[in-house]
């Protein structure tokens, strides 16, 4: 098939890539940045060009949307509603123009909210952010197309976090903190996480192209979830550190550490590991159902613990051997 990818320059869009080359499907890249591992697939630009992007959509059967504007620190925060809220639009825009009938949409469990239990797809939203509340209306821009045309397919996958070799995101930054031996666990470390590793989340978007007309929303995770404290000591046992009991700042103290990094990064104008947002989502229990998946017949890859480990062993494992 002929394959718009937006977004494909990132860290799941590179993986995407990936597989759906190596299904054999004809794939173009719409990214502001150059791919690394698929340079020559790519349109160098912005989802806010509303031109570029229905010029690059020519004979596309499929649309993939992944470009989103979705770090913690994104300044200033109007640019989570221009890019992915305004994005979208435009991308219903051109699939119009150019008569796309499936679109893919990796949206976010962040429009749950935190600690909200173990949400299901229908589930109502709360976002607690503006990544959550850009993303949750950018499904409402995807839902009026789908529901214009009852030959559309509109297929929404919610991940939770994910994670994978070359990403440097937050289990990175956990994993590299434990490496270092600098981390210290905030709160009791009892709450839960969903979690998905970035190759088994790519084969659930690919298996999403044989999706029938209709909207389809799923959540994904690789279950079971883990507690903070277990999540810790795979990592340890990985790395080959021992793992002894944890020192554990209150939760109070870690937040109020965090509201003063924030202070910090407005007056200094850099952008710190440690944040209120970043503490607050540290110690949420961040958990979502994704039974629903099961029911369609799809079965990850890899267990969890074993793509853990295989990023571990990427990532860390090689730069410590002689």
């Amino acid at each position: 098939m002929n394959i718009l990818v937006t977004g494909g320059s990132g860290f799941i869009g590179t993986n995407l890539v990936s597989d759906l080359v190596r299904e054999g499907h004809r794939v173009l890249i719409y990214d502001k940045q150059r791919s690394e591992a698929h340079p020559d697939l790519c349109v160098i630009a912005d989802v806010r060009d509303r031109e570029r992007l229905c010029d690059s959509m020519r004979g596309i059967e499929v649309v993939y949307h992944l470009a989103a504007e979705h770090r913690d620190d994104v300044r200033p925060v109007s640019l989570y509603y221009e890019v992915n809220v305004g994005g979208a639009q435009n991308v219903v825009h051109a699939m119009i123009k150019n008569d796309v009938k499936k679109l893919i949409f990796t949206s976010t469990v962040a429009l749950y909210g935190l600690n909200a239990g173990e949400p299901n797809e229908h589930s109502p939203a709360k976002p607690f952010n503006d990544y959550g509340w850009s993303k949750y209306k950018s499904e409402m821009v995807f839902n009026e197309w789908a529901d214009s045309d009852n030959g559309r397919a509109l297929i929404i996958v919610r991940p939770a976090v994910i994670f994978g070799e070359k990403n440097r995101g937050n289990v990175y930054n956990l994993v590299s903190q434990i490496a270092s031996g600098k981390f210290m666990m905030i709160g009791d470390g009892k709450n839960k996480k969903s979690m998905g590793f970035v190759l088994n989340l790519v084969r659930c978007l690919s298996s999403s192209l044989g999706a029938p007309a209709g909207k389809h929303i799923y959540n994904y995770a690789d279950k079971p979830d883990l507690s903070m404290i277990e999540l810790v000591t795979i990592v340890k046992e990985a790395l080959g550190i021992e793992s002894n009991s944890h020192f554990r700042l209150p939760y109070p103290i870690g937040l109020l550490g965090g509201y003063a990094f924030d202070i910090l990064a407005r007056v200094t104008g850099r952008t710190f590991p440690i944040s209120a947002i970043r503490v607050r989502k540290f110690c949420a229990t961040t958990q979502i159902a994704s039974e629903k998946l099961g029911e369609i017949g799809f079965v990850s890859p890899y267990s969890l613990r074993d793509g853990l480990k295989r990023m571990i062993l990427s990532e860390f494992k090689k730069e410590s051997e002689p």
